[in-house]
């Protein structure tokens, strides 16, 4: 008889339960056609640089920018259960540094590096980064807040977490003034950028939450979130955070993929049959040559509420 070791117990996701210094993964994927594939269905991004090489500005075909986003954020669940998570992620940044190649493998790894408590709540603090197997270059890296427990229901959203800026997004988008479509030269502060729509469907959310592996979550099963007193299921934040790169991909170009950061908070949830808008506006332009930003959010199509608000910027591109 064989013997066998057991994996260790997963871990509730409560807040007394993370310790500073925890590893997760690693975790090592194949960024195939099938996960391109399946990424552009849940987010609706189907950008020509991911299925055709002939006009890839890297000459090849290369994952969306934010394609390991949603993997990233799991390597919790490689300690902690899925099925006892009912936490929410409230603010999220992204560093940017390489495209990831169709048919490369990455590997990803990540740890807790901070727990503190605020407003009563408890939150703990992840990074996590993605890098290839092939050469060990580093493809993305990011730094997750997240609350432990979901709380009161009728008071989601608000952002507990603590702002890593001082400024706060405005989130008024000009009608009177010229779009820019691309970071190039002559931009001015203020102006808009071309606009995204998106309809959130339940088997988008469930494929990007997981349910291939069989997670009954909040996400991706009504029972999951009517246990946590919800009404229906949500998106989980990161969709929002995909949108967003996906207007950036669009303006910054090649640029995002090699130099891009975002910097997110998730202020109220969205979920299954709403429409949102996706939007941006020019907010810093340096005198020379050096890194644009742009104020960006999503708000709900029906009354201009916001999900998510935040910056994004990149290298300025060049003509």
């Amino acid at each position: 008889m064989t013997d066998t070791v057991s994996a260790p117990a997963l871990k509730a996701v409560r807040y007394e339960n993370f310790e500073v210094g925890e590893k997760f993964g690693p975790i090592d994927l194949l960024v195939d056609d099938h996960f391109i594939k399946s990424y552009a269905f849940t987010v609706d991004d189907y950008h020509a640089w991911s299925f055709d090489e002939r006009v890839s500005p890297f000459g090849e075909r290369v994952g969306q920018a934010a394609i390991l986003l949603g993997d990233l954020l799991r390597l919790l669940n490689t300690r902690y259960d899925p099925f006892q998570d009912f936490g929410l992620h409230q603010r999220e940044q992204v560093w940017f540094s390489s495209p990831v190649r169709m048919g490369e493998r990455v590997r990803l790894t990540g740890e807790v590096v901070e727990t503190y408590v605020r407003r009563g709540r408890g939150y703990f603090v992840t990074d996590a980064e993605a890098r290839s197997l092939e050469d060990g270059r580093l493809i993305v890296r990011h730094r997750a807040i997240e609350c432990a427990e979901i709380g009161d229901p009728d008071t989601l959203g608000g952002g507990s977490a603590p702002a890593s800026n001082a400024r706060r997004v405005a989130g008024v988008y000009p009608t009177d003034r010229e779009i820019v479509r691309v970071a190039g030269p002559g931009l001015a502060v203020g102006s808009p950028l071309p606009s995204l729509r998106k309809v959130v469907h339940q088997e988008q959310m469930s494929v990007y939450s997981n349910v291939q592996g069989f997670w009954r979550t909040t996400h991706t099963d009504l029972a999951a979130a009517q246990s946590q007193g919800l009404e229906t299921t949500l998106a989980q934040g990161l969709m929002a955070a995909a949108y967003i790169s996906e207007l950036a991909t669009g303006f910054f170009g090649p640029a995002w993929f090699t130099t891009g950061h975002l910097d997110l908070a998730f202020v109220a949830p969205f979920g299954p049959g709403e429409e949102v808008r996706v939007l941006g506006v020019v907010s810093d332009v340096p005198e020379n040559d050096g890194r644009v930003e742009i104020e960006t959010w999503v708000e709900r199509a029906s009354d201009g509420s916001k999900i998510a608000v935040g910056w994004a910027d990149a290298e300025t591109r060049r003509q």
